[in-house]
């Protein structure tokens, strides 16, 4: 029989009344108790294997008996995404103005692809992991998946609250520009610099790049006219960067509107990729996971995104009010904002005699 600090336990318990003020509505106790502690767990080992997370949980029974609740939870359990992702908006700072980052991510565990489509709020260096799915294939998303996505987010939170959607090249394609366009939802998305634009007034062919082509690198130039991308009216906007390899290379953009303001919030696009690496390297080490259900995923992926927005809050905090992260030469920061705010929260869960300087719990309340 294991035995649990009872310490331990009184952390678990600050944590289950919030969990109670989310889920409350919809889940008995038994499974918010067991939410509690999978975060607790999350949290601690900072990482997604099912054996080391039923090994940290401070509960009274053994680690056998804790693994089998958590293979049970992920098996049977019906997660509803839809109050996660209620959850993580409601802990969001801002919840106006906000700049959508589409994005996919993959790997392969042996000969299984894991492929998940993410849509997320940018804000601060980071995108907060909203909605998801996990796409039953190899590849690129089709305009419908991201339909799908955009349409739970309308539904879930209203078009009213975005200001605009920013993609990568893998994002185009006439029938997904259409229906952006059809909704009236600003977008910033990036095209390949070979493809044909058309001037609707001439009906001239010419490609995008030859349109940038006199850019020098750190340049940009919009334009106010409409043309024609894939028979779609949009406004197109463009700069010369260097890539990851100090390369100058083209960056075109198509826009639905303000093509002015398309090269600075385009910027924010990455911030899904950091994301992402927090999911994975620098944070909960999601590619860890030896499962192959899609929908067990999709309930193990909900929890990693409530942990993550949890450890960017407080790391946030920490960094602005206690004790700034240190910076290095070339004047980034020596650890992200989730591992400093993971390093806080783990080391309250887990040291009974630590006082810390602010309260962890209420980055984790909407109230």
């Amino acid at each position: 029989m294991k035995t649990t600090n009872f310490k331990d336990s009184v952390k678990v318990n600050q944590i289950l009344p919030i969990m109670q003020e989310h889920f409350g509505q919809s889940m008995n106790l038994a499974r918010i108790k067991l939410m509690a502690l999978l975060l607790h767990a999350l949290c601690v080992v900072q990482t997604v294997s099912l054996h080391k997370l039923a090994d940290a949980m401070p509960t009274a029974v053994d680690k056998d008996s804790n693994l089998r609740r958590l293979q049970r939870f992920f098996a049977r359990y019906v997660l509803d995404l839809d109050i996660i992702a209620r959850m993580i908006f409601s802990l969001l700072p801002v919840k106006t103005g906000l700049v959508l980052s589409m994005d996919r991510t993959n790997w392969k565990f042996g000969e299984f692809n894991i492929n998940i489509l993410m849509l997320g709020i940018t804000y601060k260096g980071i995108a907060f992991p909203l909605i998801f799915s996990l796409l039953p294939k190899r590849g690129n998303s089709n305009w419908e998946e991201r339909k799908k996505i955009m349409e739970r987010f309308i539904r879930l939170f209203g078009a009213e609250c975005i200001d605009s959607l920013v993609a990568d090249r893998e994002f185009i394609g006439k029938e997904w520009t259409g229906w952006l366009n059809s909704r009236r939802i600003r977008y910033y998305i990036r095209i390949r610099q070979n493809f044909w634009i058309v001037r609707p007034s001439t009906g001239e062919r010419i490609r995008a790049w030859w349109l940038f082509n006199d850019l020098k690198v750190g340049q940009e130039k919009f334009f106010h006219k409409l043309f024609l991308h894939k028979g779609e009216y949009v406004y197109l906007a463009g700069s010369r960067i260097k890539n990851s390899d100090g390369v100058p290379e083209l960056q075109i953009l198509i826009c639905f509107n303000r093509p002015e303001s398309a090269i600075l919030t385009y910027k924010k696009r990455w911030e899904i990729e950091t994301a992402f690496r927090a999911m994975k390297s620098s944070g909960f080490n999601i590619e860890d996971t030896h499962m192959r259900d899609m929908e067990r995923i999709a309930r193990l992926l909900a929890m990693v995104c409530m942990a993550l927005v949890w450890a960017y809050l407080v790391g946030e905090h920490k960094d602005i009010n206690i004790k700034p992260i240190r910076l290095l030469k070339h004047g980034r920061k020596a650890k992200s904002l989730v591992k400093y705010g993971l390093e806080e929260i783990s080391t309250i869960l887990l040291r009974p005699t630590y006082t810390p300087k602010f309260d962890v719990f209420k980055f984790l309340s909407c109230t």
